[in-house]
Formats: structure tokens, C-alpha cells, sequence
């Protein structure tokens, strides 16, 4: 890997549907270089796997992240699925485990029973995710699309449509409309292990004052380190970053704690990142069968 490979990484991070033709006139090289970097991304698995994130609140769901001691997945999945469903899950280095879960109701009784059934496993912190206000305003039609690009997200338009039996103008329309909305990405899964000469990062933030002028500052300071766009909430800001060194990365986290409006800044270095997607492909079944033309969700 070299720094063309991870600003490679960084377009396909924000945006798995660039084409490698825009890529290559971004960077400056062509679009078959782009398109040999990639390949030789994906044999050496440092790309998994191209995804389509949805953030739960887009389809009506709430989100609980768990942050517990320990990194036996299956159990803790076992454990998580008495609450909802899996979202993703992240083993971090030192032991810890980040994952979220989607959450349909009462969210603050299935905290304290997420609580009770954990008890096998240390919790460190369990809390609902604070989220922007994502407006889906999703058609059944918006969801079909979502539905065939959750198989494929670098599918083409024609493929769309002819998989769809929809016209390109109906998939061009939607995408746009899909794009546009912050709770829906285009992304991909990396395996962090097989980054070399890299070490790719993550800052948890807990914002106290103004989220908006907070993140002017932090992207001013630090956008050249971001592995991707940052993730924002009411009251957190996480940074996607990485560094050369482990002195880089912990001088770069000293840097966010001292930020203006920054409360707290947590550091964790992922060893395998996992989405899932049973929760996705749930909710648009649940839809379809639903008489309302509109899945309008909007959470503050």
C-alpha cells in the first residue's frame, strides 16, 4: 500500500460508485491504473467487500452501541440478538468490542435488558446513538432499487434497470435521491490487518458546544489524515483517520482532545470490521407488505 492506494481507499470509502475514470481524473492518473489498484486491493483483501450502509433510523430503527471487554463474537452476538439485530461489529486492539445493534421500540427498556443479558461479558458502555434527523421520505420503488444494489453497489445503471425491470431514467432519479440522503453511503469493508505501512484509526468524539463550527475546526485540521468523511450525531463526531506510525496517531488523537468544544476523545484501532445486513433486507420485506406508498421516518 502507498499513499496513492489509500487515497484509492478514501473515494471508494465515500463513495463506492465513482467511477474509476472520475477517480483517475482526481488523482491524476488513469482510470486504468485506478481500476488495477483496486483489483489488486481486492486479491490481496484489503477490500472485502463493496456495501451499501444504511443507518438504521433511515428504515425506522434506532441504533444501540455496545462497547464491551472482550472479543468472543459469537457469543456476543448471541447475546445482542435477544435485543435486535446486528448492525456491525467492530473487534478493536486491546480487547475491546464496538458493535451496534438496530433497535425497532422501546429503546430504553432494551438497554436495561441488554444490560442483564450481557452479563457474561464485561460492558463498559452501552448508550442510544444520538442521530442528526435522517429523513428517508423512501418510496417502495426507492427500496426495490436499494434492494438489488444491496447485491451489488458498483452495479451499473443498464444492470440495475434490467434487473429491476425498471427504465434508466427511474434508476438515475432514485440514485440521486439515494446519494442525497446522509443516512444512505456507498461504501465498502476493508480488512485493517492487511493495510501495510498504515494503521487505520478511529477518534470518538463527545462534542460540548457547537457541533457544526466544532467539525469546520476538526476538518481544517486534520483532513488529511482521514481514511473517510467523518460520521456526525447531536452530540459525537467520529473521525475515520490514519497514520504511519503508532507516535503519529497518538500525537494526531492529542491533537483532537485538545480541539475547542471536544469534552472527550476515544481511541480504537480496528482489527476486523463486520456490517450486516439481515436487518436491511427485514425492514424492506416488512414494507412491501405495508399499504402506505411512503416510508417516511424522521428522528431528532
Amino acid at each position: 500500500m502507498d499513499n496513492l492506494d489509500m487515497q484509492i481507499l478514501n473515494r471508494l470509502l465515500n463513495n463506492c460508485r465513482e467511477s474509476d475514470r472520475q477517480i483517475g481524473i482526481e488523482l491524476g492518473i488513469s482510470g486504468g491504473a485506478v481500476r488495477a489498484r483496486i483489483r489488486k486491493m481486492q486479491e490481496n483483501k484489503i477490500i472485502e467487500e463493496f456495501l451499501v450502509k444504511v443507518e438504521p433510523p433511515v428504515l425506522g430503527y434506532g441504533v444501540l452501541y455496545f462497547v464491551v471487554s472482550g472479543q468472543n463474537i459469537s457469543e456476543i452476538l448471541e447475546q445482542a440478538s435477544l435485543v435486535g439485530e446486528p448492525y456491525f461489529v467492530v473487534p478493536c486492539v486491546g480487547g475491546i468490542t464496538v458493535c451496534g445493534i438496530s433497535v425497532k421500540d422501546n429503546m430504553s427498556q432494551k438497554i436495561e435488558l441488554a444490560k442483564k443479558l450481557m452479563k457474561d461479558v464485561r460492558v463498559l458502555s452501552i448508550f442510544e446513538a444520538e442521530n442528526p434527523g435522517f429523513n428517508a421520505n423512501l418510496t417502495k420503488t426507492d427500496l426495490e432499487i436499494l434492494e438489488e444494489l444491496i447485491k451489488d453497489p458498483r452495479q451499473k445503471i443498464e444492470q440495475v434497470a434490467k434487473n429491476t425491470k425498471m427504465s434508466t431514467k427511474t434508476i438515475t432519479r432514485c440514485l440521486e435521491k439515494i446519494h442525497n440522503n446522509d443516512g444512505i453511503q456507498f461504501t465498502l469493508v476493508y480488512n485493517p490487518k492487511k493495510i501495510e505501512s498504515f494503521i487505520p484509526h478511529v477518534i470518538l468524539t463527545w462534542i460540548e458546544g457547537d457541533l457544526k463550527e466544532t467539525l469546520e475546526t476538526l476538518n481544517g485540521l486534520f483532513s488529511n489524515s482521514y481514511l473517510q468523511i467523518p460520521f456526525i450525531a447531536k452530540n459525537q463526531i467520529v473521525l475515520f483517520m490514519y497514520s504511519e506510525s503508532i507516535f503519529e496517531m497518538d500525537e494526531l488523537t492529542q491533537k483532537v482532545r485538545n480541539v475547542k468544544n471536544v469534552k472527550s476523545a476515544d481511541l480504537f484501532i480496528p482489527k476486523t470490521i463486520s456490517f450486516y445486513t439481515k436487518w436491511i433486507e427485514k425492514a424492506i420485506n416488512d414494507f412491501k407488505k405495508s399499504p402506505k406508498l411512503h416510508l417516511s421516518y424522521q428522528t431528532n
